[in-house]
């Protein structure tokens, strides 16, 4: 991705998928427009930049994770879900629950269970990200709505093309690939999407006028826990 973005930098980047901010965090550029359809993760990064520090107890035990998995979702269900206490439980219940999911049922409920792992390294405090952050703009809502200018440099990263797309409440079918691979399409500026290099994505992409490249990618998030490299698709247009 960094070869793509140098000739760039000097533009705003956009990821309409933002995610755990990787692209983003490894490039560090002046001007960003970050989007990601769940709240929980926005509200985090929010806080971030707005100097979050974590009281409560963080720590690896089953009946600490469900405590605290019970209190995110009453402020879920009680419209508190954009506190800072929600900021601190949403941190702790991502790296706590399992194999690092980010699932949410029907209802809105965060419904991941306990996770495997023996040591879990947590932070309370997030300074070096707080300057950054707090220059950043951060939105929440369907990549549609956002508002492209001509000159950005957009960084896609949807859902993978797999059965699982349980993110957020509603999901990421199909048809949400073909609409976004569209709307994607039709911007000026430079676009780079990722996905999973399925038969039908690869077409999609063709159809549209991307030149595409391959790579083979690690499975740092996976329902069954299956880390086997997938084959990743990079589709480029005015990069």
């Amino acid at each position: 991705m960094r070869e793509h973005w140098r000739a760039h930098a000097g533009r705003r980047l956009v990821e309409p998928f933002c995610g755990g901010l990787a692209v983003t965090l490894g490039l560090m550029p002046e001007r960003a427009l970050l989007n990601d359809v769940n709240p929980h993760l926005i509200n985090f990064y929010r806080w971030i930049g707005a100097g979050l520090a974590i009281r409560l107890p963080l720590r690896n035990e089953s009946a600490l994770y469900y405590a605290h998995r019970a209190r995110f979702n009453a402020l879920i269900s009680s419209g508190k879900e954009e506190t800072r206490e929600a900021a601190a439980l949403f941190y702790f219940l991502n790296r706590t629950g399992y194999n690092g999911l980010c699932r949410f049922n029907a209802s809105g409920e965060y419904n991941v269970p306990f996770g495997r792992y023996t040591t879990i390294p947590y932070v309370r405090s997030f300074p070096s990200l707080r300057r950054a952050f707090s220059a950043w703009r951060f939105a929440c809502g369907d990549f549609e709505g956002i508002k492209l200018r001509p000159d950005d440099f957009v960084y896609a990263d949807p859902p993978y093309d797999v059965p699982f797309t349980a993110y957020s409440k509603g999901g990421f079918g199909w048809e949400d690939q073909v609409r976004a691979a569209r709307w994607f399409a039709r911007h000026p500026g430079p676009v780079v999407l990722a996905n999973q290099a399925t038969p039908r994505i690869v077409d999609l992409y063709l159809e549209l006028g991307f030149t595409l490249t391959y790579k083979e990618a690690p499975r740092r998030i996976s329902r069954t826990g299956d880390r086997t490299p997938a084959r990743e698709v990079l589709a480029l247009r005015n990069v």
